[in-house]
């Protein structure tokens, strides 16, 4: 992987930390406690309900990628970035520009 593809991918990592960071403040909003003395009828308490464990599911999957993100501007720098934790063959850099957390290759990720 050339300096400037790296520079390219890490540039994309600090970009995605940014808007998780935004999405994670707003879903944090969305999934607070719903209060039983809320004016809402019973469906639409109900619905609101649904709705808010949709956003705690989506909310812990952003949290999860944030920190593999992070864990990836911390190893961009270092020989082992870009090298499959499996087969210990190059990641492609398609992948890599795509999922800039990927630790496997896509052959090995299908395996998994």
């Amino acid at each position: 992987m050339t300096k400037k593809e790296k520079q390219s991918i890490k540039e994309k990592i600090e970009n995605d930390i940014v808007q998780l960071k935004e999405q994670i403040i707003n879903l944090e909003e969305k999934v607070k406690p719903i209060s039983p003395d809320c004016g809402l009828g019973r469906l639409t308490r109900l619905e609101a309900m649904g709705e808010q464990h949709v956003n705690n599911k989506v909310l812990d999957e952003s949290r999860l990628r944030l920190t593999r993100l992070d864990n990836a501007l911390q190893r961009i720098d270092k020989a082992m970035f870009g090298i499959c934790i499996e087969c210990e063959e190059s990641i492609g850099v398609g992948r890599m520009s795509i999922r800039p957390e990927s630790v496997r290759c896509v052959a090995c990720a299908n395996l998994s």
